[in-house]
């Protein structure tokens, strides 16, 4: 499904055409999802777009089996996560800012990334390219959710900022960031406009089968709404889709986790407005391009009644500090300064820690 985009390709002033990939890329197979990612970066700019939005870890596929199997029989699908993760040094990557800057668009990418120091210690990352295939914005989910936490790493706040660009001031957050009050303070303290949210397909939390079912869709549209709401911008929402394949790998024959699979209330895609409004969205469970033209100049009268980090945020009250640095390895880490001596008598050693470091550890 591709809804067309009845666009000029060139907006007026403050105006921005945006879209939302609502996708699936081919589950552990990492060459043909960045095939399917550059031909949808090509549909969404021929569609008139300037900024395409893609699903949590769109490449190569979300670890949804970590929610069903114990963490001891799981093992072959760490390995293959692992094996189709992306670095963005690579040329995989490079394929996909290639894409981006042939297009002239900008592209919001969730993916899994793997250190270059370790092949098993992978991020959810969520990039930001330019129009012109530069990466402007490299950004880790700063905690895996649940479960996700057999797969990925926590993340950093190197990339927890707003890149002013062509089209606008951009930000975005990670599926349950966007529930992270001062993750989210972070970007409207620097004015951003267009958040760019990325989610998965389903994310169970109970089994659907003999209980309430975790609604994404609900929990996303809550999300997105008060971010819009309380940020005044602009929110492009990007969900993935549960298509067969994915639920025959996953499930592997287990009748009972195909059954939970199905059972899984999807998630969709959306726009949503600074009024918490939602302007566009697509139906769950099918694939296709949301398309959404949105107003940046509308951001500012709203700014009048609720200015949160402007004159309503109050800062000679509130104080709140921001570690911006990106961990780098133990090599990077090593204390150059000697070690205090070892002594035999224990008081002596705790007063050489004292002096050494500033506060003894007693």
């Amino acid at each position: 499904m591709l809804q067309k985009a009845d666009f000029q390709t060139s907006a007026p002033a403050g105006r921005v055409v945006v879209a939302a990939a609502q996708a699936v890329a081919p589950l552990f197979d990492i060459r043909a999802g960045v095939a399917k990612c550059c031909e949808l970066i090509a549909q969404a700019a021929a569609g008139g777009a300037r900024l395409i939005v893609f699903p949590e870890s769109f490449l190569p596929g979300f670890p949804i089996w970590n929610g069903f199997y114990r963490p001891i029989d799981a093992h072959s699908f760490f390995g293959r996560f692992a094996a189709n993760a992306l670095q963005p040094s690579g040329g995989l990557f490079a394929e996909i800012t290639s894409a981006a800057a042939r297009h002239r668009i900008f592209v919001s990418l969730g993916f899994c990334e793997v250190s270059e120091r370790s092949r098993g210690c992978m991020w959810n990352s969520q990039a930001l390219i330019s129009d012109q295939g530069e990466l402007i914005n490299h950004h880790r989910k700063l905690v895996p959710t649940f479960y996700e936490q057999l797969s990925w790493n926590r993340g950093d706040a190197a990339g927890l900022r707003v890149v002013d660009t062509s089209i606008g001031r951009i930000g975005g957050l990670i599926c349950g960031e966007n529930n992270n009050p001062l993750a989210r303070y972070a970007l409207m303290s620097e004015a951003e406009e267009i958040h760019c949210a990325c989610y998965p397909s389903i994310w169970p939390f109970r089994n659907p089968v003999d209980s309430a079912p975790y609604d994404l869709r609900q929990a996303i549209h809550f999300r997105a709404a008060a971010h819009s709401f309380e940020a005044k911008v602009f929110t492009v929402v990007a969900a993935g889709v549960l298509d067969e394949p994915t639920i025959a790998t996953v499930s592997a024959g287990d009748a009972e986790i195909e059954k939970i699979m199905r059972a899984c209330p999807q998630a969709n895609s959306m726009v949503i407005g600074p009024m918490g409004n939602i302007i566009a969205e697509l139906p769950p469970g099918e694939e296709g391009l949301l398309f959404a033209e949105v107003d940046l100049r509308s951001l500012v009268e709203l700014k009048q009644h609720h200015d949160m980090a402007g004159y309503y945020h109050r800062g000679e009250l509130f104080r709140v500090g921001l570690v911006r640095e990106r961990p780098q390895g133990l090599k990077d880490a090593v204390i150059d300064s000697p070690l205090p001596a070892r002594s035999q008598d224990p008081e002596q050693a705790f007063a050489m820690v004292d002096e050494t470091y500033g506060a003894a550890v007693r």
